[in-house]
């Protein structure tokens, strides 16, 4: 009988979460920590500060890794020795599923990518840029750090924090702003750091969880929601009880017929702003090409994952799309002129390359 054929290693995708102090970083961080599922999270800090862990067991502790009691591990480092902890969070006996970095309020978004991508670890992989802007002192900000304006145009995701805290007219115009920085840059406008963590990464299901894995997580972010006790206003974006990640939708594509790659890749490029997020699997359906494509978009960053099909796995193309003001239905059908329909000839292999260019070696 002849072996399955080796699935590839999927590599950790390391999430860089910047921006200036007060914005709200550390909050979106705990809110990950807290809604992560079964989802394995490595939190690298410059400092443990506010993230909320057991602080007897950390207190004075640097150049340190502490669990966090829910799956997840955080260290708090000096960004010189930041490969050598993506070294041991990527190690398999760490289980980590995805790394968060929150850069200093100071630091250099640039300079972490930077180093990231010149990591020889083949363990782990760039995820993309979040930056977090405070919405209520966005003026201010900008003023005192003028790099904020790079910071934004390099961005693959902007989470407008505290978009409970200006009015209506302040907060198109600021999304104005946001996209002539930043043009096609999507933003998620929230409250208190509550995005969904699906937007960043997969979430796994916990292990007492007996029911079918939901795409999106937002019930469960209705019930962890806690009263702060603000009595916010609902603005656009925001349901009845206030909450700004109301407006997220999400559309599925499902095709057991083959994908064009260089389709796909003409509707990835044109894709419109207010889309947040892509995931799932593609079928190209190549002669004598056995890849399966795990595909993973958050904002402008966009990433192919090739493994091998299961000897009895259907061949489908499964994606959910998440966004915000999109136009479902247009989404849809460009997804549909990617079909190979029937009597067009399947892609050569040659035609690959747009895909590969964003595939893992």
């Amino acid at each position: 009988m002849m072996e399955a054929p080796p699935v590839a290693k999927r590599q950790i995708p390391v999430i860089v979460l910047a921006g200036f102090l007060g914005s709200g970083k550390t909050t979106l961080l705990n809110h990950l920590l807290g809604r992560s599922g079964g989802t394995r999270i490595g939190a690298v800090v410059n400092d443990f500060g506010s993230i909320e862990i057991d602080a007897m067991s950390v207190a004075g502790q640097v150049d340190s890794m502490v669990s966090l009691g829910n799956g997840c591990l955080c260290c708090a480092v000096d960004t010189s020795e930041l490969d050598g902890f993506l070294e041991k969070l990527s190690r398999p006996a760490a289980r980590i599923d995805v790394i968060v970095i929150e850069a200093s309020g100071l630091a250099e978004p640039q300079e972490l990518i930077r180093m990231i991508l010149a990591s020889d670890n083949k363990d782990i992989v760039y995820g993309g840029l979040v930056e977090v802007v405070d919405a209520a002192e966005f003026a201010a900000t900008r003023a005192r750090h003028p790099e904020l304006d790079r910071h934004v145009a390099i961005a693959d995701l902007v989470v407008l924090n505290k978009a409970d805290r200006i009015g209506d007219e302040a907060r198109r115009d600021l999304l104005g702003v946001l996209a002539e920085l930043s043009p096609g840059t999507p933003v998620v406008p929230a409250s208190y750091g509550r995005i969904d963590p699906e937007l960043l990464f997969d979430r796994k299901p916990r292990e007492e969880d007996t029911a079918a894995v939901r795409q999106l997580s937002f019930e469960d972010l209705h019930a962890g929601d806690e009263d702060d006790g603000h009595g916010h206003d609902c603005h656009d974006g925001c349901n009845h009880s206030g909450h700004l990640h109301a407006a997220y939708e999400s559309v599925e594509f499902v095709s057991p017929e083959p994908v064009d790659p260089r389709r796909l890749m003409e509707f990835l490029d044109s894709r419109p702003g207010g889309l947040y997020r892509i995931k799932g699997f593609v079928y190209f359906g190549i002669a004598g090409h056995k890849h399966k494509f795990a595909v993973h978009a958050v904002g402008d960053f966009l990433r192919f994952y090739r493994s091998s099909w299961a000897r009895a796995e259907e061949r489908l193309t499964q994606l959910v799309l998440i966004g915000r003001g999109v136009d479902a239905g247009a989404l849809r059908a460009g997804l549909e002129r990617c079909r190979v329909t029937e009597g067009e000839p399947l892609a050569e292999e040659h035609t690959m390359w747009g895909v590969l260019r964003y595939a893992q070696a």
